[in-house]
């Protein structure tokens, strides 16, 4: 992707909404320089200032073998993740009355119902988190720091936007109003969004990513956000590090003008 082709993505991403995917793993556009110099800048929205992730493994598949082992890692992963340097390094966007700090995981749960099929939407996802909210005791209520994180089971492409996992993303966050929070993860089960990464190591990258987009800019486009090249995490994709045994990936910082 050329410079101007950048230009148009980043204008058309203007148009219609902010940028909040994980886009697909593509080293041949992603070693290009951004389309301008990156730079954060404040709108004036909320921030997560103590971030409460609440984790959802929806689908059957999360029971089946070899999958089983996977949503205990990934509560591992946020159990460690959300009281690290990843979340000290956010400090940097704290504002006048929002300071961001550590985070906790308030809670998981597991459901194969409602039955997922081969492709849902972001509506249907929506529908389901208000659904489960309003009638399941085991999910929390909204506050301004919860954050619910939405695994979708193998073998489900998730749709939004016109936009497909593992054709254009590998994963987003959004708003349901101004009150839900919530972030989405379709199984990494193709190249775009592996990478050179284990399946794991896929998912906790992708993860930070959408964690680390979702404190700093909750309501896409209203906290921290750069017109041209997105949030936080847009700015350096794929790039990753090790943060304890966890695979992150490097977020933009403004103070060092750099990924860290």
């Amino acid at each position: 992707m050329n410079k101007e082709n950048q230009s148009r993505k980043a204008s058309r991403f203007s148009a219609e909404g902010a940028v909040r995917i994980v886009p697909l793993h593509k080293p041949e556009t992603q070693a290009l320089a951004p389309a301008s110099a990156p730079k954060l800048v404040y709108r004036g929205g909320a921030l997560i200032t103590s971030v409460e992730v609440f984790t959802i493994f929806w689908g059957g598949k999360w029971q089946q073998d070899p999958y089983t082992g996977i949503p205990a890692q990934l509560n591992q992963f946020f159990d460690f993740i959300l009281t690290s340097a990843l979340l000290d390094q956010l400090s940097e966007y704290s504002v006048t009355g929002q300071s961001i700090g550590h985070g906790k995981r308030t809670g998981t749960i597991t459901l194969g119902t409602p039955a997922l099929s081969a492709s849902v939407t972001d509506q249907a996802i929506q529908q389901f988190l208000q659904k489960e909210i309003s009638s399941n005791t085991v999910f929390p209520q909204p506050s301004p720091n919860t954050l619910y994180f939405v695994f979708v089971s193998p073998g489900t492409t998730v749709t939004q936007a016109g936009s497909s996992s593992c054709q254009q993303f590998c994963g987003y966050h959004d708003a349901i109003g101004s009150r839900i929070l919530y972030a989405v993860m379709p199984f990494p089960d193709c190249s775009g969004c592996l990478g050179s990464l284990a399946q794991l190591d896929a998912l906790t990258s992708t993860s930070s990513h959408e964690l680390c987009e979702a404190i700093t800019d909750p309501i896409p486009g209203h906290g921290w956000y750069d017109d041209a090249n997105g949030e936080i995490g847009d700015i350096c994709a794929w790039k990753s590090k090790k943060d304890g045994n966890f695979e992150v990936q490097l977020e933009w910082s403004n103070r060092a003008n750099k990924c860290l």
